[in-house]
């Protein structure tokens, strides 16, 4: 196994034994490459035997008690224009951001941070990244021919491993509410047809409100939240969802060739809105538990405990495109080929759809007109 030269941050470099330039991942294999003298080198250990990957007290990590092996301290600076913690190499002064292609010149500060614990390796290459995005642009209506020539012309993406955190839970809840009970009374009501008023049965739904009380459990395993502000949560939501049965444990060998971002997502942060994901999946439960037709909860009581979590790295495809100065973003998922992004409009396109609609609705109204003389 080749020895890894660790650069400030999660800059990873191994020199090939064979000609000394960097190796990379290879994407959908176990292995790093040269592409100087095409030598491959086995990343050995993989899963470490098969052992599950390590969570982490999440109490103790607010009250800053984990051991120091879990912390590690990288040298980052926050892109001005999307907020993303861009990190830097130890030679390394300016760099463009990878998430807006924004000029960014590193300062002096260091951050500590919780170290990832696992990660999913890339499985597409850059080029299967570059044909799922080429699909989607293509079946994009009213967009610019700019955008499709963008992706056609074989432009570089971004490689990038965005931080989420994962979190586990044990929550016990007490509720009070009302169970409902749909049933029909019939009411004679007086109807009039073709001018004769009649009168007629018609049944009338009613509901029957019964007071119930009750408790559900539920343990919550992996409950995945972005840990990163720099791309919009709609897009990154939409790239799921990720296979992390097949999850790594973390080593540096899967990151070489590619970047890594810093979470800018509190740890805590994270937990709150993860909480939000609980609790609506908490209610749907105590709905099902009470049961009947319609539920109401009056009050619920949720008690979370053995709160665990890890921070963990997953594979994002980038491309960003400039259309009439502003910036457009495509994210690709580099597991599935999933492709989310913002997508500009072409007014000449819209403009000649609709006049083309326009002359249609003429001819047709021409012809519907001739007819009917």
């Amino acid at each position: 196994m080749v020895e890894g030269r660790l650069i400030e941050g999660t800059e990873h470099r191994f020199p090939c034994e064979t000609c000394g330039s960097d190796l990379r991942f290879g994407p959908g294999t176990e292995t790093m490459v040269c592409d100087h003298c095409g030598a491959t080198i086995q990343i050995e250990n993989s899963r470490w035997g098969g052992e599950a990957i390590k969570e982490l007290d999440f109490r103790k990590a607010l009250e800053n008690q984990l051991p120091e092996s879990e912390t590690e301290e990288i040298r980052v600076t926050s892109c001005p224009n999307c907020g993303a913690l861009v990190e830097f190499g130890k030679d390394n002064v300016a760099t463009e951001c990878p998430f807006c292609d924004t000029p960014v010149v590193t300062d002096t500060g260091k951050h500590r941070h919780i170290k990832p614990r696992g990660l999913l390796p890339f499985a597409l290459k850059e080029t299967e990244a570059r044909d799922h995005l080429r699909r989607w642009l293509g079946n994009l209506w009213f967009a610019p021919g700019g955008v499709q020539d963008y992706a056609r012309a074989g432009r570089a993406m971004q490689g990038i491993y965005v931080p989420y955190w994962t979190y586990d839970a044990d929550t016990k809840s007490e509720y009070r509410g009302k169970r409902g009970t749909i049933y029909y009374e019939s009411h004679t009501v007086t109807v009039t047809i073709k001018g004769r008023r009649e009168q007629r049965q018609q049944q009338v739904q009613k509901i029957r409100w019964t007071g119930v009380a009750g408790r559900v459990a539920r343990f919550f395993d992996d409950v995945l939240i972005l840990g990163s502000k720099a791309l919009p949560k709609q897009y990154t939501d939409g790239l799921a969802p990720w296979d992390l049965a097949a999850m790594e444990p973390y080593r540096a060998e899967y990151l070489a060739g590619f970047r890594a971002e810093g979470y800018t997502v509190t740890l805590d942060e994270g937990f709150e809105e993860a909480r939000q994901v609980m609790n609506a999946m908490i209610v749907r439960d105590v709905k099902f538990d009470i049961g009947g037709d319609r539920q109401e909860i009056d009050d619920l009581q949720t008690q979370v405990a053995a709160i665990t979590f890890k921070h963990i790295l997953l594979p994002v495809w980038l491309a960003a495109y400039k259309y009439r100065g502003r910036t457009f973003r495509f994210v690709v998922n580099g597991r599935t080929g999933n492709v989310q992004g913002e997508r500009p409009y072409s007014v000449w396109k819209i403009t000649f759809a609709v006049i083309i609609g326009a002359i249609a609705a003429a001819c047709v109204g021409y012809f519907i007109a001739q007819n009917q003389q």
